[in-house]
């Protein structure tokens, strides 16, 4: 009898997955993953037309030099601190897709902690509340966190990795002090206790500083722990 239910079990999943009825957000059952295998996915894609009419105006807006075809549709399986096999998505730009792609896999494999990862339309393409979620992230047209200039996630090229978890900090010339996001004040100890904290020389740090990345914890004014950039390679759209 258990057989016969594991067997059913798995067709159900199969279904499920043929029909496209694994979201981002969706946790994907192990044994399914045992069956199926977890390749299928990890995919790079152009974004279809339904994805840019519901990026346009939001996340996506005018920007000179980028067009919707410097951008990628990324899915991924992540796992979070308890083990999950969750299905990730990113909208990116294509230069650092294939490069995200080898690194979110990796961390896959090794099962590194990544609690939540989806597009920022999920949160009405606010940062804050997106950092507030410790949702992992790459494109949004915005100013960056500092002010005086746009992010190089406007240009897709930068993501934060469990931002709630890993501050941005700064403290400004009026001696005013700025951490994002609000709550995350006592994660500006890095030897606070979390699954989700980035170390300089983990894994997540060495796969995205071995792909060419720039990590902002290594930033000697202020620091920005949840970011990875690539910004030599926004000079093409100056």
């Amino acid at each position: 009898m258990k057989s016969h239910l594991v067997i059913l079990f798995l067709f159900i999943g199969a279904t499920a997955w043929a029909q496209g009825k694994f979201h981002a957000g969706d946790v994907v059952p192990r044994p399914y993953l045992k069956v199926f295998g977890y390749e299928q996915f990890f995919c790079v894609s152009p974004l279809t037309d339904a994805q840019k009419e519901m990026m346009a105006g939001s996340s996506f807006k005018s920007l000179k030099g980028l067009s919707w075809d410097d951008l990628r549709y990324l899915q991924v399986l992540h796992c979070d601190a308890e083990g999950n096999a969750i299905v990730g998505e990113m909208v990116c730009n294509s230069i650092i897709a294939n490069d995200l792609l080898e690194i979110f896999k990796t961390l896959y494999q090794a099962a590194y902690p990544i609690e939540r990862m989806q597009i920022v339309e999920h949160y009405a393409c606010d940062d804050e509340a997106s950092m507030r979620n410790n949702n992992t992230s790459c494109f949004n047209q915005r100013a960056s966190t500092a002010g005086g200039k746009v992010s190089e996630h406007s240009f897709g090229l930068a993501v934060d990795i469990n931002p709630r978890y890993n501050p941005y900090f700064k403290v400004k010339a009026s001696g005013k002090v700025i951490v994002r996001p609000d709550g995350s004040e006592e994660y500006l100890n890095r030897e606070a206790n979390s699954p989700y904290l980035i170390k300089k020389g983990d894994l997540c740090y060495r796969l995205f500083k071995q792909h060419g990345f720039q990590w902002g914890g290594d930033w000697a004014s202020g620091k920005d722990y949840q970011h990875f950039e690539r910004s030599q390679t926004s000079k093409r759209y100056e």
